[in-house]
């Protein structure tokens, strides 16, 4: 699913552009101060994108060009609570966005995994707001690359804040132990948060992203670094579904690991999105906080795992308390916590 897509489409898409920059090159300049070719090829060096000959190259540009076409509609269509701009996935179309970057996700079965606890958070109440980030018990943003491990990037996230939560120590576990040890999930193919929460729990353990780095074209397990525990935890637990009161009271101690519906997120550059999204869960991600902006529209505050060069420096604050009982996004859903 990850190769590019090409189809008949591409020749037509490749005149189309052509006939664009031919033609409208000279409305675009006088309406946004450069060319789309400009545009692309300062984008090109931002990025270090390569391109294998001309052809391909010039695909590429025919992409750039209708998504900063539809940037550029969304920004003045109106206003709006969120902003939207050319990052990193510029030059992919939708489907392949979708295709390469909401894979990561596995279907949810009726069998157990060891180390499920109740929820520990009931008839509580936490604070009006939280930002785990400014308490210094989040890692910084990583980058899981064209591999479906997102899973595996929101359960790291959760057990390298509830380690510095209860422990006090910060360190930066290892995604890489999960993709290629874990035999709950499948690698890049996919997996669920709660299923690698099982996994450590049964193997005693995690090791550090510095012992066992990120290589996700290595899929064979190195059972020594698998051994090198640095962090354990004694369980995991899922938060009552459909509930974003029971959520917002599992952040407030703690982040947690939340499955979503991201095929909306390509373009996403800051401010509180709110949609059109459906709940077809097809992402991870990990809630680091809530809270409210000066408008009093609340908001959850997620930790993604598509860099820094996306969103909000690698965030997405995500429209809270919605109508629909499965949150925006369906992000109330499935949602789970490790403990220690």
């Amino acid at each position: 699913c990850k190769n590019l897509i090409r189809t008949s489409m591409d020749c037509a898409l490749k005149i189309g552009a052509l006939l664009f920059l031919v033609y409208g090159w000279w409305g675009w300049r006088t309406t946004f101060g450069s060319t789309p070719v400009d545009m692309f090829e300062q984008w090109i060096a931002q990025h270090g994108r390569a391109y294998e000959d001309e052809a391909e190259k010039l695909y590429r540009l025919g992409v750039f060009t209708r998504n900063l076409e539809s940037v550029n509609a969304f920004l003045q269509a109106g206003e709006r609570s969120y902003t939207v701009g050319l990052n990193r996935f510029a030059d992919l179309t939708k489907e392949e966005f979708l295709a390469t970057y909401t894979t990561g996700l596995m279907r949810p079965s009726d069998a157990s995994y060891p180390g499920l606890k109740p929820f520990r958070y009931v008839n509580m109440t936490g604070p009006s707001s939280i930002d785990w980030r400014n308490k210094g018990v989040v890692t910084p943003v990583k980058d899981q690359a064209s591999c479906g491990s997102c899973w595996a990037f929101s359960a790291v996230a959760s057990m390298e804040s509830i380690h510095k939560i209860a422990k006090g120590s910060l360190i930066s576990l290892s995604e890489q132990q999960l993709l290629a040890c874990d035999d709950n999930d499948d690698g890049c193919g996919g997996g669920l948060h709660y299923r690698a929460f099982s996994y450590v729990v049964s193997n005693g353990g995690i090791t550090t992203e510095a012992n066992y780095p990120y290589h996700p074209d290595e899929s064979t397990c190195n059972s020594t670094k698998q051994s090198d525990h640095a962090v354990s935890i004694t369980g995991y637990a899922m938060v009552p579904t459909n509930d974003e009161k029971s959520l917002m009271t599992a952040v407030a101690n703690q982040p947690v690991s939340v499955s979503i519906d991201a095929s909306e997120f390509q373009f996403y550059a800051g401010g509180i999105f709110d949609g059109p999204c459906e709940a077809n869960l097809n992402h991870e991600v990990t809630l680091v906080g809530y809270g409210t902006d000066a408008n009093g529209t609340a908001y959850w505050i997620a930790k993604n795992s598509w860099g820094t060069s996306w969103g909000d420096d690698g965030y997405i604050l995500l429209k809270k308390d919605i109508a629909q009982k499965e949150g925006l996004c369906g992000l109330a859903i499935r949602a789970s916590y490790p403990i220690i």
